[in-house]
C-alpha cells in the first residue's frame, strides 16, 4: 500500500478530505482521549525508539513499527525498492513461513497492513490486547530474519508490476501526478514515484533487496509505537526482551540532497485514454520546520478543505466549472515538498479554463485577506480532525509516530496552538512568499480522441 505523507492522502493524487461531522465529534470524544497523555518514551540500547501510551477504553491494542525509510532513500536505477520490500515483509521467516504472519493475526481476531510513503515504511497490527505478545514476537522476528527467497521475490515482482499498472499507468490522475512530480523535482528523490519506475521494478535483484533490508531494517532506524489496554511497564519489558536482542546496525546513509530553487514555470502535457481532462498545479513550499507551516496548513484547508472550501464552493458548486477540485499540503514531510492543487473540468469545459481559475484563486489570496468566518472554519476543521484521530487507538499511535519522525512526539502537544495562532495576515504573507506565478509546475492531461 502506498500513500503520501500527512493526515490525509490518496495514491498519486493529493486530496484533502475533511469530514463534515468532525466538529461535532470533537465535542463528544470521551474525556480519556483528551487527558494529558502520559507517553512512556525510551530508547533501547540497540537504538530502537519505543513510545507507549496506555488507553484502557477498549480491550484492544494498536502495535506499529515505523522504519525511517521510504522512496526518498532510494538510488537511481533502484526506485521502488522500499515499496517492493514492504510486500516482501509478509513472505515469511524461518520461524513463520510465507503468509503465516497474516494468518496468525487473523486467527487471533486482528487486522494488519502496511504502507510505504516518501519518508517512511510503516507496519501495524490492531488486535485484542491479550494478544500483544504474539504481535511483538512476529514483528521482532521479521525485523531480523526475513527470508527474501528468490522465488517469492519473483512472484511478488509480478504483483508490484500489476499494482503500478493499475494505480498509475491505467489511472489518469495517478499518471499525471507522477509526471508533475518528476518535473517539479530536478535533484531531490521526491520527484521519483513511491512505487518506482516500471523499468526499475523489473530489474531490481534479490541481492539489492537483501542489502536494502540489512541497511534500513535495523532497530536504530525504527520506531515501535503501541497504544491500548496494557500496562506500559509490562509492555516495555516484553519489547525490550524480544527486540532488545536484535543487534544495532550501521547508521543508514543520510539523504543530503537539497532541491535547488526553481527558476521558471515547468509544464508537462500528456495525452491518455480518459473521460475528462485533469489539471495539476504545484509549488515548492517548506515543511514543518518552517514557521510558515501552520499557515500553509490553514491555507490548504481554506482552499480545499471540504465542501465549504473556496475551490469546491466556487468551481464545483456555484459555477459548475469542475467535477471535482482540491489540494494538499504535506505538513509531516521530512524534507520541503509540494503544495498541490488539482481540478477535473466538467464535460464541455476546457483544461485551460480550470488552470486559469486555480491560479486566480491563489492570486486572490495575495491581495484579499480571508474572512474571519473562513479562518475560524479552517481552524475548527483542522482541530476537529485532529481530535477525531485521538478517539482511535490506531490513529493515536500513528500521530505519535509522525510527530516523533519530525522531531519528537511531544511536538504533538503544540500543534493545535500553532494552528490557532495563524492570522489572516499570515495567510496573505505566505501566499505572497511561496506562490509566485513563475515558480509553479503545471500538469495537464488531455483525453485521447
Amino acid at each position: 500500500m502506498i500513500h503520501r505523507s500527512g493526515f490525509r492522502g490518496r495514491y498519486n493524487r493529493p486530496v484533502r478530505i475533511v469530514f463534515p461531522f468532525l466538529l461535532i465529534l470533537s465535542l463528544v470524544v470521551p474525556s480519556g482521549a483528551r487527558a494529558a497523555d502520559r507517553v512512556v518514551a525510551t530508547t533501547l540500547d540497540n537504538g530502537l525508539r519505543v513510545l507507549l501510551l496506555e488507553d484502557p477504553r477498549s480491550p484492544i491494542v494498536s502495535f506499529q513499527v515505523w522504519y525511517r525509510v521510504g522512496s526518498r532513500d532510494e538510488q537511481r536505477g533502484a526506485t521502488g525498492i522500499a515499496h517492493f520490500l514492504e510486500h516482501l515483509m509478509f513472505k515469511g521467516t524461518p520461524t513463520h513461513g510465507p503468509k503465516q504472519f497474516a494468518r496468525l493475526v487473523e486467527e487471533n481476531g486482528g487486522q494488519d497492513n502496511a504502507f510505504t510513503s516518501q519518508d517512511v515504511t510503516s507496519y501495524f497490527v490492531d488486535i485484542a490486547a491479550d494478544k500483544l505478545d504474539l504481535v511483538i514476537d512476529l514483528e521482532a522476528d521479521r525485523m531480523q530474519n526475513l527470508l527474501l527467497d528468490p522465488k517469492e521475490i519473483a512472484s511478488e515482482r509480478e504483483v508490484v508490476i500489476e499494482e503500478r499498472r493499475t494505480r498509475t499507468e491505467d489511472d489518469p490522475g495517478g499518471y499525471l501526478g507522477e509526471e508533475v512530480s518528476s518535473i517539479a523535482f530536478k535533484a531531490h528523490p521526491y520527484g521519483v514515484p513511491i512505487i518506482g519506475w516500471m523499468e526499475d521494478i523489473k530489474r531490481i535483484t534479490p541481492a539489492e533487496i537483501r542489502a536494502f533490508y540489512k541497511t534500513y531494517y535495523v532497530p536504530n532506524n525504527a520506531i515501535v509505537v503501541a497504544v491500548g489496554a496494557f500496562k506500559a511497564a509490562d509492555a516495555l519489558e516484553k519489547i525490550r526482551r524480544r527486540f532488545g536482542r536484535i543487534p544495532r546496525g550501521k547508521v543508514p546513509p543520510p539523504v543530503l540532497t537539497v532541491e535547488p530553487p526553481q527558476n521558471g514555470e515547468r509544464r508537462v502535457t500528456v495525452k491518455k485514454q480518459a473521460e475528462l481532462p485533469i489539471v495539476y498545479l504545484a509549488w515548492h513550499v517548506p515543511n514543518q520546520r518552517s514557521d510558515d507551516a501552520p499557515a500553509l496548513e490553514v491555507l490548504s484547508t481554506i482552499l480545499a478543505g471540504g465542501r465549504a472550501s473556496r475551490l469546491y464552493r466556487d468551481l464545483v458548486y456555484q459555477r459548475q466549472l469542475a467535477l471535482e477540485a482540491g489540494g494538499e499540503y504535506s505538513y509531516f514531510s521530512i524534507d520541503p515538498n509540494l503544495f498541490w492543487f488539482w481540478a477535473t473540468p466538467m464535460p464541455g469545459q476546457k483544461a485551460e479554463t480550470l488552470e486559469t481559475e486555480l491560479a486566480t484563486h491563489m492570486e486572490r489570496l495575495k491581495t484579499e485577506p480571508v474572512t474571519d468566518e473562513e479562518l475560524a472554519r479552517a481552524r475548527n476543521q483542522i482541530e476537529a480532525s485532529f481530535v477525531f484521530q485521538e478517539d482511535s487507538i490506531h490513529r493515536r499511535a500513528a500521530l505519535l509516530a509522525r510527530f516523533e519522525l519530525i522531531g519528537g512526539w511531544a511536538l504533538k502537544e503544540s500543534f493545535i496552538a500553532k494552528i490557532r495562532a495563524v492570522t489572516a495576515a499570515d495567510l496573505t504573507r505566505v501566499a505572497r512568499a511561496w506562490f509566485a506565478p513563475d515558480k509553479k509546475s503545471v500538469g495537464v492531461l488531455l483525453p485521447k480522441s
